[in-house]
């Protein structure tokens, strides 16, 4: 039996809309989406850090927790869900992009946010090259996108592995979209399906095995 609330996770340009949308098909689950589109000072963000860090920061914060919180209040939990975001994950970025002062101010309201909110019964975690993921932002044109420098890609990306390290609180399914093609090829996303049944708390696919 599927877990109930998966997410779908991974740095910038690892596909996670994207398979989240096949998973939540191929379930029948509600599917959750991130709406970057919807935060104003996102693109002043990328252009500028320093100056748009704290307010878009906290607008994903805010705008991120609504809807888990929407979909609890609606019971929409009793069937599957399938969401391209983990709240908590939402504390890594304010690490990389927040001065101190700012970040603990965020960390107030993360934490009387994140208190009662549910977990993920099941984290699959996509990754990818550097090039892979700089050369996919690029191919999906959005303006926002443009300065999005390789640096803080790589920065996002050890930030998310000492994450995972240090344990995200769900069983963990690990796929590299650069070797996997779970949208085109039907064994790929079967072999995906197949490691959502795993009991095991860690499950990377790899090249003709689940180890």
């Amino acid at each position: 039996m599927k877990p109930s609330y998966i997410v779908v996770e991974g740095v910038i340009g690892a596909g996670k809309t994207t398979v989240a949308r096949k998973l939540a098909a191929a379930l029948d689950a509600t599917l959750l989406l991130e709406q970057p589109d919807d935060n104003p000072f996102l693109a002043r963000f990328y252009r500028d850090p320093g100056s748009a860090a704290f307010s878009t920061q906290l607008t994903f914060l805010l705008q991120r927790a609504g809807q888990v919180e929407r979909l609890q209040q609606r019971d929409l939990f009793s069937g599957h869900c399938v969401a391209d975001f983990m709240f908590e994950k939402d504390r890594l970025f304010a690490g990389l992009t927040l001065n101190s002062s700012d970040f603990a101010l965020y960390a107030q309201v993360f934490e009387r946010l994140a208190f009662e909110l549910p977990r993920p019964d099941r984290i699959v975690y996509l990754t990818a090259p550097l090039d892979v993921l700089m050369a996919r932002i690029a191919r999906r044109g959005r303006d926002y996108e443009i300065p999005l420098q390789a640096e803080y890609l790589e920065r996002l990306a050890q930030a998310y592995a000492r994450w995972l390290r240090d344990g995200p609180g769900a069983p963990l399914v690990e796929v590299d979209t650069a070797e996997y093609d779970l949208v085109g090829n039907p064994d790929d996303f079967s072999e995906l399906l197949a490691a959502l049944d795993s009991a095991e708390t860690l499950v990377r696919l790899t090249r003709g095995a689940l180890i």
